[in-house]
């Protein structure tokens, strides 16, 4: 019998986006898959029922989805979904697989929740940043929307307009914008304020990247700080110790003080977000400035970053946006979707099922099977010491 993917609708409070979409459904129809998607599933994204029947998918309950398939995927799984997530652990059963967002290095308890309901979880956080796993880094593509919408937020916060216009009244003055943090999303964002008009500069501990935000038309800022040793694995910026960040934060201010928007991108995998903008450095604003703190999710970069609200503190405006990525519901679902469609491939041929643990995009995304934490660097957060040897195949 062939595989069969389920599709469950998101629970997460506010989540508006779907796991597949009509797209991805095809895709995984050329493998030999069937899918069967909870009913409204995609309608907050603008995918409706009847585009996923034209794909072959089945529409049913939440409980005949979780029943009937082998495969769950989600955006929010458990890890990231923590109150409503539960609700659906009695609908799992031992040897599901389920794929999705899980928060696998901070939300431990709930990782043991699905290791002790026997399913098979694959996290999407922990692709590795490796050529072949390009199309399913679903990291990326969440930043790349988070990026543009960060932009987005704050030019409709701004009492100001971004480009710089020659008119009868006289001349605007281009919008100020910094960057911290040239990630993928600090990336968008920069080219998105640059397609809007501003003058835009960015810095980034990783002096790797000048190269990228000067081809975007950005400045890079350069700061008399160390940064030897700021970029970890895969890629990603690396924690450093607070003196680095005592020192960063001096340099920065100056920066700042001339700046009208500064959109914080600064991530760190598994931690919490530093602080690169304190409430004495938010001070030195303009009065109108903005602060869009699009990882007010991780705890925030701005110091004064209220998650899910916006702060006022002498004038300026601090944005701390949750999931923003659902905010575009459509483009990322369908981003998401691709990513996920990438990724089953690995494990679906012909309509059958293969779980290749020696693949590297298996082992390193796998964080529970056979009831236990198999992934190293979860069990290590656990402190567990029965993480199971790779080199498995089911």
């Amino acid at each position: 019998m062939a595989v069969t993917v389920g599709v469950p609708r998101e629970t997460f409070p506010g989540e508006r986006r779907v796991a597949l979409t009509p797209r991805a459904v095809e895709t995984l129809g050329k493998l030999g898959a069937g899918v069967i998607v909870e009913q409204s599933a995609g309608a907050d994204a603008g995918f409706l029922d009847q585009q996923f029947v034209a794909k072959s998918a089945r529409i049913g309950t939440r409980a005949e989805v979780f029943a009937e398939s082998d495969i769950i995927v989600q955006v929010r799984s458990l890890g990231a979904n923590p109150g409503e997530g539960r609700a659906d652990l009695p609908l799992m059963r031992p040897g599901q697989i389920v794929v999705g967002f899980g928060e696998p290095l901070t939300a431990a308890d709930e990782a043991a929740a699905l290791a002790r309901a026997g399913v098979s979880f694959f996290a999407m956080e922990l692709m590795p940043r490796i050529t072949r796993a390009q199309s399913m880094d679903a990291l990326s593509s969440m930043a790349t929307i988070a990026g543009y919408r960060g932009v987005l937020l704050g030019a409709e916060a701004l009492p100001k307009i971004f480009p710089m216009l020659m008119t009868a009244a006289g001349t605007i003055t281009a919008a100020r914008v910094l960057i911290l943090g040239a990630g993928v999303a600090g990336l968008q964002a920069i080219a998105t304020a640059r397609r809007l008009g501003a003058v835009v500069s960015a810095y980034d501990v990783r002096s790797a990247v000048k190269e990228q935000i000067e081809s975007l038309g950005a400045k890079f800022v350069v700061l008399n700080v160390e940064t030897t040793g700021a970029e970890g694995q895969g890629g990603y910026a690396k924690a450093m110790d607070e003196d680095f960040y005592r020192r960063q934060r001096a340099a920065l201010t100056e920066v700042i003080r001339e700046q009208d928007v500064v959109i914080t991108t600064a991530a760190v995998p598994g931690k919490k977000a530093p602080i690169l903008v304190t409430a004495e450095m938010a001070s030195a604003m303009m009065p109108g400035s903005v602060i869009v703190d699009i990882v007010a999710e991780r705890g925030g970069n701005c110091e004064l970053t209220r998650p899910g609200e916006t702060v006022m503190h002498q004038g300026i405006s601090i944005l701390g946006p949750m999931n923003v990525a659902s905010d575009a519901p459509f483009h990322a679902s369908q981003m998401y979707g691709s990513n996920i469609a990438s990724f089953l491939k690995l494990m679906v041929n012909k309509g059958e099922l293969n779980i290749n643990r020696n693949d590297e995009i298996i082992r390193e995304t796998l964080v529970t099977h056979d009831r236990q934490i198999v992934n190293p660097r979860v069990s290590e957060l656990l402190g567990l010491a029965n993480a199971a040897p790779a080199g498995e195949r089911r």
